[in-house]
């Protein structure tokens, strides 16, 4: 198994209820029912207040590194990325357990 997680930051003025960010978050909860290959999808606002706390995160879990691959190039998951492309900046992290 592969654990996909990712953190995103809103960039600097925009605020989760700016209409991007709800759009961007409604579209990451959907993938978890569209895409196959996830096993298991979660994501959810930050609830932390503090200053090096990044604003929302995915935690997501495929079979293996092609069904990684598959989930990245579904239509969904592009389609949900660009959203957040507008209004966001996110790091990730890819491990096996």
């Amino acid at each position: 198994m592969i654990r996909h997680l990712v953190l995103f930051k809103l960039n600097e003025g925009v605020r989760r209820d700016d209409p991007r960010a709800v759009a961007g978050a409604e579209a990451f909860r959907e993938l978890g029912g569209v895409i196959p290959e996830l096993e298991f999808w979660e994501c959810a606002w930050n609830i932390a207040d503090r200053p090096i706390a990044y604003d929302f995160a995915i935690n997501s879990a495929v079979a293996d590194a092609d069904a990684l691959r598959r989930y990245l190039e579904h239509p969904a998951h592009q389609a949900a990325a660009s959203i957040w492309r507008e209004f966001a900046t996110w790091v990730i992290a890819d491990y096996k357990f």
